[in-house]
């Protein structure tokens, strides 16, 4: 079995991790801004993300021998190590959970700022339980004044959201006023605009933003304008291809979804530490502990299963006005499954990474890779344009957002412990119990 002992190694594994878990995000934000069903995205991924468990389990899990205290991916399925099987399904749950709930805030609140909001939410939790579950390696007095510029961040983030909100109110407003020569375009403001369209009136006599955009014609717009990210024209043209349609829903669906997303993404590497460490003593004596590639393999179980579940159902059942869809025609839908299919891979890699390097260095350092909001931004940035033509505020917010940020990546990463090996604890582990044993017999005698 290939084991990360050195901090460096562990670092390195971290920044792997970091790029491949930032850059999946930004590839399913790109299918759902295409049109893709996000129920067909999703099906894509979770299978190809299980698949990448399935091969590092086989490849790195089988490397050398097989050792009693230090079994191999295959020997280490036999033993009887439910408790702790259960507590990495557990945390698989929870990613899941956090995974299918982020796909939808990235449409509500945009790719960085839900990135930072619920990386945040995951380092303030989850690191903190990291730490005192890992018996302290990290080093304190870096780890939580880097906890505490994630809180900072959190706080920025809304902040962000909130003034790009802003400038895209204003764009569509100035937008409406320059359309007079377009009939069926109503007044625009900041929550309602009158219509003469009965079917569309609310019980206030009134419609929100979605309709009066969907009263604009795109063959109207002027093309260059709509190739030109960050423009009224070009917001416009991404709401009408998109496939969850956001224009005039409330902020605060957005971001509540987010900071449910957030509070699972913050359980899901205490529930694998305990997993793979059993600080709760739950294995019967002589079991060793489960292997981070075992942990890994029922952790990515649970995974695909909740995402497959969930997924067929939304298809005939779908959230926010979404399409109905079959499994049919998921299948028929191959626009974009390369694509799906690259992100499950990406994210599969990067989680067995983030979780090798964990086990090395401390779970409290490995939640360095809460920084692929840093990665995720970068892809908006570049391939959709978000921020552009912003204010000044909002270009201010996000760059102290961002450096504040990589403050406490920084930090965070320098807190790095170095963790025995896991033959070495399942060998102190097992001495314990036997010295425990012999008290006892002797109290006894």
């Amino acid at each position: 079995m290939f084991l990360v002992e050195s901090k460096a190694g562990a670092i390195a594994c971290m920044l792997v991790s970091l790029l491949l878990l930032g850059t999946w995000p930004a590839i399913l934000t790109l299918l759902e801004r295409r049109g893709r069903l996000p129920q067909h995205t999703y099906l894509d991924y979770s299978t190809m993300n299980f698949l990448a468990a399935v091969t590092i389990a086989l490849t790195f899990g089988q490397i050398g021998d097989s050792k009693p205290n230090m079994p191999n991916f295959i020997t280490q399925i036999s033993q009887e190590n439910w408790p702790c099987v259960l507590m990495a399904m557990l945390g698989g749950l929870f990613l899941g959970l956090g995974n299918i709930s982020i796909q939808y805030a990235w449409a509500f609140v945009g790719l960085s700022v839900a990135q930072v909001i619920t990386s945040s939410i995951a380092v303030v939790i989850g690191t903190t339980l990291n730490y005192f579950l890992d018996d302290k390696i990290n080093k304190a007095s870096l780890l939580f004044p880097g906890v505490a510029f994630f809180v900072i961040a959190v706080c920025l983030g809304s902040a962000v959201h909130s003034s790009n909100a802003a400038d895209n109110v204003a764009k569509l407003r100035s937008f409406h006023e320059s359309l007079n020569d377009i009939p069926n375009v109503p007044e625009f403001t900041d929550e309602k605009v009158p219509v003469s369209d009965a079917e569309a009136l609310d019980e206030k006599g009134m419609v929100s933003d979605t309709e009066s955009l969907k009263d604009v014609d795109i063959e109207n717009l002027d093309s260059e304008q709509m190739k030109k990210a960050g423009t009224a024209e070009n917001l416009i043209l991404v709401e009408s291809q998109r496939a969850i349609k956001v224009v005039g829903k409330s902020t605060l669906i957005g971001l509540s979804i987010t900071f449910f997303a957030g509070l699972c993404f913050a359980l899901f590497s205490p529930a694998f530490n305990l997993a793979t460490n059993d600080q709760w003593h739950m294995l019967k004596d002589g079991v060793p502990h489960l292997v981070v590639y075992t942990a890994f393999f029922y952790f990515s179980i649970a995974f695909f299963l909740i995402a497959t579940i969930l997924n067929v159902t939304f298809l005939y059942y779908p959230l926010l006005n979404l399409p109905k869809s079959s499994l049919k025609n998921y299948l028929m839908d191959g626009n974009g499954r390369v694509w799906a299919m690259l992100a499950g891979l990406l994210c599969g890699f990067g989680n067995g990474l983030q979780f090798i390097g964990g086990q090395a260095a401390g779970y409290a350092a490995a939640d360095a890779v809460q920084a692929l909001p840093l990665v995720s931004t970068f892809w908006g940035i570049v391939f959709f344009g978000e921020y552009r033509r912003s204010s000044r505020k909002t270009y201010v917010l996000l760059v102290i957002m961002l450096v504040l940020f990589s403050i406490a990546v920084a930090l965070l990463l320098a807190s790095a412990g170095q963790r025995k090996t896991t033959g070495k604890a399942n060998a102190q582990h097992q001495r314990r119990q036997s010295e425990l044993f012999f008290t006892l017999a002797s109290l006894d005698f």
